[in-house]
């Protein structure tokens, strides 16, 4: 919607993880080095934890982009809510086997045999499990049990675990002392600081064609930090909202608060409403009026009544401004839309006639 209005080839702040969009902060950049010594290891279990929304996901992806086809077979597992039984059943998927019906002693046989040949093949495999904080401590033993998987002089399978930092109580539970014992390296990914957050914003804004148009300045940057923490995911919910508001309200440049402004509309939207008509506790009477109370009640009635007015009032205001700013907009793309039409084909428009 707002991407032709800044003139962009696509949404810089999509929530689905892109590898296209990767982000080498200090911490992301720390992440993909120690997933890549894991390869360049061969063995064992690499452990990366982070926030949610930290950018772990995107990390895998961009890791796969990066990954040597010709060498390594990578299985990616995301559905982590699982019975040992099932996850076995979902790494015999992930690597494209057969697994429909057959029995526990089945699937290890196969997946046994297709690492051998994967292996004969000179390849190595790969298995990646994200949301690791989702598995039991059982089911996290039955993937340890899959690294048992070896030759005389390799092992056949390595094992890349993601998760929420929850996922080290896990790890650190007192039955995890042989898979601790695999773990050549863990690593947690933090949040970016607010230099990285600005360079974030920037490096999508760019990856997708941006030219200074729209503009932030300094206050909007503090505002974008203050209310994401440095945390990817929350970064673009807010930036596609701020963009989405620009493109309503024509704006090219922003400040802080516009910035907080939208930040303000997020927050509204997660709030559970009041009832309508219902005033809020501190309103509300105690017990029923007496006699000598009564004019004090019927005064506080009033004011109740009087106060939810104001904010139906306020509300239509608000409404009706923002009825008017999209009915511009639209009329504005429809005038766009008629000039292209009568416009022949071929000819071309002086630029003098798009001015009004």
């Amino acid at each position: 919607m707002y991407e032709s209005f800044y003139g962009l080839s696509a949404k810089p702040f999509q929530l689905r993880p892109d590898p296209h969009f990767f982000f080498g902060s200090k911490g992301h950049k720390r992440a993909m080095a120690y997933l890549e010594y894991g390869l360049s290891q061969g063995e064992g279990f690499i452990v990366i934890t982070g926030e949610v929304g930290a950018g772990k996901t995107t990390l895998v992806r961009n890791l796969f982009n990066r990954l040597p086809s010709d060498q390594i077979v990578a299985a990616h597992i995301v559905n982590t809510h699982l019975d040992p039984d099932d996850t076995l059943r979902m790494v015999v998927s992930a690597f494209g086997l057969p697994y429909e019906g057959a029995s526990k002693t089945d699937l290890l046989t196969r997946l046994e045999k297709f690492l051998c040949d994967v292996d004969h093949q000179g390849k190595r495999a790969l298995l990646v499990i994200d949301e690791a904080q989702n598995l039991s401590a059982r089911t996290v033993e039955e993937l340890r049990m899959l690294s048992n998987f070896q030759t005389d002089d390799k092992s056949l399978l390595q094992t890349f675990l993601l998760g929420q930092p929850e996922f080290r109580a896990t790890l650190h539970s007192p039955g995890m002392q042989q898979l601790r014992q695999r773990v050549i390296a863990s690593y947690h990914l933090g949040p970016m600081d607010a230099q990285e957050t600005r360079a974030y914003v920037e490096h999508r804004l760019t990856t997708v064609g941006w030219k200074g148009d729209p503009a932030f300045d300094d206050g909007a940057h503090d505002a974008i930090y203050a209310y994401s923490g440095g945390i990817p995911r929350k970064v673009n919910t807010l930036m596609d909202r701020v963009l989405l508001m620009g493109f309503l309200e024509e704006m090219h440049t922003f400040g802080e608060p516009d910035i907080n402004t939208v930040v303000k509309d997020i927050s509204e939207e997660f709030q559970v409403p009041d009832p309508v008509g219902t005033p809020a506790p501190d309103t509300l009477p105690g017990h029923l009026p007496d006699d000598d109370g009564d004019a004090d009640y019927k005064t506080g009635l009033r004011t109740i009544d009087q106060r939810i007015g104001e904010r139906r009032a306020s509300s239509v205001e608000v409404l009706d401004e923002r009825m008017m700013r999209l009915e511009k907009s639209i009329v504005s793309v429809l005038s766009i839309l008629k000039k292209i039409v009568a416009t022949p084909h071929g000819a071309v428009t002086h630029p003098m006639d798009n001015q009004e």
